[in-house]
């Protein structure tokens, strides 16, 4: 998966049986605009993949050069969740609480196998895809995914954010996993898993 065709650029347009004015329309077009070409990602890095992250970060494929030079290492300061790796059940509450403490508007990208269905570690111990825990906007195939993938994953968000419109009620709403899904993880298990475990009733490493 390369870049070798263009990406199709899409705009806001006004159109007259709408309750939106002109005004409101270029607005939209303004402020996506900004948001789609000013990304900060936090790389939530578990395995292979976070590596194919960091050569896409580098010089060679250049990730700044798509308006995402500012890596964030703090939730509350990204808007961006690049999950790159497998994701232990016990990991699961570490993640749902960094998506929970990252502020609105937010989005996520599932890079690799693992991250996206498990991959090969169909077992007991590996979450069956992020999209059980939090809600995912694109997912990058491949194990693990090149550099071009990822580049093209982050295409794909972009234009999603340019399509949105401040008039659609609940674009911004807290989305959560589909419930009626086979894999769902309901939030009360997700959180007995951050549990202290052990002999120790004091001992925990969930770390948050």
């Amino acid at each position: 998966m390369g870049l070798s065709a263009p990406a199709e650029h899409s705009t806001v347009e006004y159109a007259p049986e709408s309750q939106e004015g002109w005004v409101a329309t270029r607005l939209d077009f303004l402020v996506n605009w900004a948001r789609a070409n000013s990304l900060w990602p936090m790389p939530f890095g578990t395995a292979c993949c976070a590596i194919e992250f960091m050569a896409t970060a580098a010089s060679d494929f250049d990730l700044a050069r798509f308006g995402m030079e500012r890596m964030s290492f703090s939730p509350r300061q990204a808007d961006v969740l690049i999950c790159a790796g497998r994701v232990p059940f016990k990991l699961a509450p570490i993640l749902r609480r960094i998506w929970q403490q990252m502020p609105q508007p937010k989005w996520c990208i599932s890079m690799g196998a693992c991250a996206s269905s498990g991959g090969m570690f169909d077992n007991y111990a590996v979450v069956q895809g992020i999209d059980t825990i939090i809600p995912v906007d694109v997912y990058v195939p491949g194990c693990p995914p090149r550099p071009e993938a990822l580049i093209y994953g982050i295409r794909m968000l972009q234009e999603k954010v340019k399509n949105e419109r401040a008039a659609d009620k609940g674009t911004r709403d807290e989305m959560e996993p589909d419930p009626t899904s086979q894999l769902y993880i309901p939030p009360s298990v997700i959180d007995e898993l951050g549990e202290p475990f052990g002999n120790s009733v004091n001992q925990t490493r969930s770390g948050l």
